[in-house]
């Protein structure tokens, strides 16, 4: 990851520029720089406070990776991050017990009104984007493909069977699996393939677990986010997906799920209380960190990065709440 830039960069160009016009020697702009190097130093090691979020696993790489640089360059402000999953996030959230929650999904109409009868007034900031990815055993030589009716059979328990779903595949017995009912990732699979439909599978609140189901399992599938797979490639099969509007199958690229054309696409966010970037200097200066950042951050995590004036307007967006 980049070397974070210094707040007070801009300040040292200015006074550079100004001394140049009085005549002032390039010494003399050192020495203010490096004495506004200093202060700026001094007024990052002067913040203190606490920070607490909770929210989705599959935006916690990114979180985390911003979080490791916030910390070497604010030591003093304690970022404390769980992994409850996007709906135990948000009923943290709800309850007042976190400055911000990560999602991997748009907040549900039904979260919105608790946080209203809660009178908590909240910003949504999107991060990056992110491929749900489909994934066999690596030993499966049939799945190469699966279109949205295709994943509604495995997963609404209608097929029992792999040649229940295409009559070509194996008559093998399916082994499915997922997230459960705390992550996004459920909710985002269930309105994008099922209608809203209840998953049936094997679930588990641990990704990992589910990671580690289908490698086990010769007849295994299952989904997860983009980074998910980037790290277990070598052991999973990624299945190329066909959406209902699709004439051919498109596999999850970082290009594929940048333009939308994977049909499994989706933004993350981060939600942050109002009223904690009003009266919290250490939250407020963490959430623009994490915007500045969150391009680098994404993508060395396995996502993939939002265009410059994403960051450019959720930045314009942070410093509008006052």
């Amino acid at each position: 990851m980049k070397k974070w830039q210094l707040v007070g960069s801009t300040t040292v160009l200015g006074t550079a520029l100004f001394l140049g016009a009085c005549g002032g020697a390039a010494e003399k702009s050192e020495d203010n720089g490096s004495k506004d190097s200093k202060s700026t130093e001094s007024a990052s090691k002067d913040l203190k406070g606490e920070v607490k979020g909770d929210g989705s696993t599959t935006v916690a790489p990114i979180i985390e990776k911003v979080n490791e640089e916030f910390h070497a360059q604010y030591p003093d402000v304690t970022v404390s991050v769980g992994t409850s999953g996007t709906g135990g996030g948000f009923e943290k959230f709800i309850a007042g017990e976190t400055d911000f929650s990560n999602a991997s999904r748009d907040i549900k109409d039904e979260e919105k009104k608790a946080l209203e009868d809660a009178k908590i007034d909240y910003t949504e900031f999107k991060l990056a984007n992110d491929g749900l990815t489909v994934a066999v055993n690596k030993e499966n030589d049939f799945v190469d493909y699966l279109t949205f009716d295709e994943l509604k059979k495995i997963y609404s328990g209608e097929a029992k069977t792999w040649k229940d779903v295409r009559a070509d595949f194996p008559a093998e017995e399916i082994k499915a699996f997922s997230p459960d009912q705390s992550h996004g990732t459920y909710d985002f699979f269930s309105e994008e393939v099922l209608d809203k439909g209840d998953i049936q599978a094997e679930k588990n609140a641990d990704t990992n677990v589910i990671v580690s189901s289908v490698k086990d399992n010769k007849n295994g599938i299952g989904f997860f986010g983009y980074n998910f797979y980037q790290e277990n490639q070598d052991n999973l099969k990624a299945v190329k997906i066909q959406g209902p509007d699709e004439k051919e199958p498109v596999e999850a690229t970082e290009e594929t799920v940048k333009d939308g054309s994977y049909a499994l696409s989706r933004p993350l966010f981060i939600y942050a209380k109002n009223e904690s970037l009003k009266n919290n200097e250490a939250f407020k200066e963490f959430m623009k960190f994490t915007i500045e950042n969150s391009a680098d951050a994404a993508k060395e995590s396995g996502y993939v990065p939002l265009e410059d004036k994403d960051y450019e307007d959720a930045l314009n967006t942070l410093e509008s709440v006052k």
